[in-house]
Formats: structure tokens, C-alpha cells, sequence
């Protein structure tokens, strides 16, 4: 029988450290950038990613990379049926590849989109409770060519991977659960209250109407919480996948300010738009951030004064393209500001001035990250608020 070499032993003396290190990580997005770093040292790589596995959509969608930035690789899908990393989710095996760009597997545009020429291969497939939910792939080694002894060891640390990532998703989901239940309580309560009420044989039709009125308020109320908790959960689990693609951000901000030029007007505001003729061209997914633009167009209208003013602005500045969203609105504090993005945290002034669900702000903030850019507000109490969406400008049209 032959012995390990001294290198296999160091190796797996590291994946060890990586193993505990990664059980003990609960943050997805930080787990998933510790496996590629991993990954790519184990196996002595210039690269690595992963791709997370969508059943619904038969689709992959890299997740974390050590060679791509967060603007490109968010959205960026690989299909099941024209890819390595498909093969290797469909046949659950593991594959060593000395020459890609001579694979017919190897799914091309990738490498176009990225501007990473893959030269050798060696992928693994994630697998958690006898369900492949990714691949871990190591690119380019840097000296020869992958070994199977690389191949063992990733398929080591890709295991325990996979369980990490299951459990990363099940932590953040359970801790949003739970907040969720607990914002249940109110309107649940409401609702209890105004049933008793309305079986009670002495109450006028007057009263009677006030406290269905008020029921339907708490219904809405729930079925907004609901669409909006979906929204959280979907983004924080790296199950949103967005449709990554070159779109005009300046169609979108046009649609956006349609859509809420009349509710302005119904609510006596005025809503000035200062948008140029043209704009560059961003990437990303053009749905996802029209919701988040309207998102704080609505705000500035629920939180605005009688008599207020909405103002939508966009402008290029260096290599991103800012949205700004102006409002002469209630305001909001300095304390309140530095929680202004958690999840169901609305300020004391926000509660007394209209409903809502406190989970808008921390959508817009996924999407806007989602695709690479930030959120940022200013705000001064009783003269209004300022929000600046900052997006990547696409650098090129692929």
C-alpha cells in the first residue's frame, strides 16, 4: 500500500481548518467567497466558482468567484443542457478536462462575458441530501495539469460545502421566519379583535362598517407582508436569480415615472423628472430594479407633506449612473437613519403616518447589491429625504 505523499497530507491537514471554518459560517455570501478561495488553493487553481443549481429553471447561475466581479457574475447563467457544469449536475460526477476550449461541453459565452481564457478543468458537483444543489469547479491550475488526488480533495471540501450552503440558507431563513411570525402578530390580533366585535348582536351598521373597513386594512396589510417576505427570502437565499443582460436604464426610469405621475397628482404633489436624452447603458435585470425605483417613488408619496414635491433624478457620474429620489417628505432622524434598512424597521414617525410593511427599504437594498452598486440615503426631519441609487455602467455590450 502506498503512503500519501507529504503534500496530499498538508492538503488535507488544511481542508480540515477550511471544514470547521466553514461549518461555523453562517453568512452566505461570506461562505460561498471562503469555498472559491479554498478551492482554489487546494487545488493549486488561478481560479474558482461556484454555480448554484436552479431546478425550476433548469438553469446554473454563479454564485461567488475568485476572477469575476459582482456586477458580472450576478445573473450570469449557464444552461443545464449546453454546459460542463450542466454535465456534471446531470451525471452527479465529478470531471477533470485538460483542454476546454476542445470540450463540446464547454459552454462558451462565459468565457466571453468574463474575459477568462479556461485552459484546464476540474469540476465537482455539490451535493446535500441526495440533491445536487451546485458545482464547485477549480480553473486553470497552475503548473500541469489536474490530478486525481486534486480531484478527491475537492470532492471533499465540496461536500462539506454543500452542507454549509444548506445550512447558511436554513439559518438566514429560520431567523427571517421568525421575525416574520412575530410581525404577524399584530394585524392577526386586529383581525381577532374586529371578528369578536362584529358577532357582538348591539353593534350599529355604522360601526359594523368601520370595523370590516378596518379588517380589509389588515387583510392588504398581510397579503403586502406576505409578497414582500417572499421577495427578502428569495434574495438572501441566493435563489432570486437575476436575469443578467444590457438593458436602457433610461426606458425603465421613463416607465417608472408614468406609473407614478398620477398617483402623485392624486395625492397633490408635484413630481419634476430631470432624466438626460440618453444614458449608458447599465447590466442587470431591468424588472428587478424598476421595483426597486418605484419602490422609493412610493415612499416619497406615502411619507410626503400636503402640498410636497417628488423629484426623480439621473446622471452619470464616473463609471456608475446615480438614480436619485427626492422627496419633501416627514424626514427621518439621525438614529433612525442607521436602522433605516433592517428588516421590518419602520421609524416611530413613519408608523403614525401611513401603513406599511417595513421590508421595502431591505428589498431595494438586495436588489441594488444584487447588481453591484449601492444604496445611500440623506435625510433631515420635517424637510425631507434623499435616496441615491449607484449602478455600474456596463463597459460593454456582449
Amino acid at each position: 500500500m502506498t503512503n500519501p505523499s507529504s503534500d496530499t497530507v498538508d492538503r488535507y491537514q488544511q481542508l480540515l481548518s477550511i471544514s470547521r471554518d466553514l461549518a461555523l459560517t453562517l453568512n452566505l455570501d461570506v461562505l460561498l467567497n471562503r469555498i472559491v478561495q479554498s478551492s482554489a488553493s487546494l487545488s493549486d487553481a488561478r481560479e474558482s466558482s461556484i454555480l448554484l443549481y436552479d431546478s425550476r429553471l433548469k438553469e446554473l447561475h454563479f454564485q461567488a468567484s475568485t476572477n469575476i466581479d459582482d456586477s458580472t457574475m450576478h445573473g450570469l447563467s449557464v444552461p443545464v443542457n449546453e454546459s460542463i457544469a450542466g454535465w456534471i449536475v446531470t451525471n452527479r460526477k465529478a470531471v477533470i478536462i485538460d483542454d476546454v476550449q476542445n470540450d463540446n461541453r464547454h459552454f462558451a459565452a462565459v468565457s466571453e462575458k468574463t474575459k477568462t481564457r479556461i485552459k484546464t478543468l476540474l469540476g465537482v458537483p455539490l451535493i446535500s441530501k441526495n440533491k445536487v444543489i451546485g458545482v464547485l469547479e477549480a480553473i486553470n491550475k497552475n503548473a500541469g495539469r489536474f490530478t486525481q488526488s486534486d480531484q478527491e480533495i475537492l470532492m471533499t471540501l465540496g461536500a462539506q460545502a454543500a452542507i454549509a450552503i444548506e445550512n447558511a440558507r436554513l439559518f438566514q431563513q429560520s431567523d427571517l421566519i421568525a421575525d416574520f411570525v412575530h410581525e404577524l402578530r399584530t394585524p392577526l390580533t386586529s383581525l381577532r379583535t374586529g371578528l369578536h366585535l362584529l358577532d357582538h348582536k348591539k353593534i350599529t351598521a355604522a360601526k359594523r362598517e368601520s370595523i370590516i373597513g378596518s379588517m380589509q386594512t389588515e387583510i392588504d396589510r398581510l397579503s403586502e407582508m406576505s409578497s414582500a417576505f417572499l421577495d427578502i427570502a428569495r434574495l438572501e437565499s441566493g435563489r432570486d436569480q437575476l436575469q443578467s443582460q444590457e438593458f436602457d436604464l433610461l426606458k425603465v426610469l421613463n416607465s417608472c415615472a408614468v406609473l407614478i405621475l398620477d398617483q402623485a397628482q392624486q395625492n397633490n404633489l408635484s413630481f419634476d423628472v430631470f432624466v438626460p436624452a440618453q444614458l449608458p447603458m447599465t447590466r442587470g435585470d431591468s424588472d428587478r430594479i424598476k421595483q426597486a425605483v418605484l419602490n422609493l417613488l412610493s415612499n416619497a408619496i406615502k411619507y410626503n407633506q400636503p402640498g410636497g414635491k417628488i423629484v426623480l433624478r439621473a446622471e452619470p457620474v464616473l463609471d456608475e449612473i446615480h438614480i436619485i429620489i427626492e422627496d419633501t417628505g416627514i424626514g427621518i432622524s439621525k438614529k433612525d437613519l442607521r436602522h433605516l434598512f433592517s428588516k421590518f424597521y419602520r421609524t416611530s414617525a413613519a408608523k403614525q403616518y401611513a401603513q406599511g410593511t417595513g421590508l421595502g427599504l431591505s428589498i431595494v437594498k438586495g436588489i441594488v447589491e444584487a447588481h453591484g452598486g449601492k444604496v445611500e440615503v440623506e435625510s433631515k426631519l420635517g424637510l425631507g429625504t434623499r435616496f441615491t441609487i449607484r449602478l455600474p455602467i456596463s463597459e460593454s455590450i456582449l
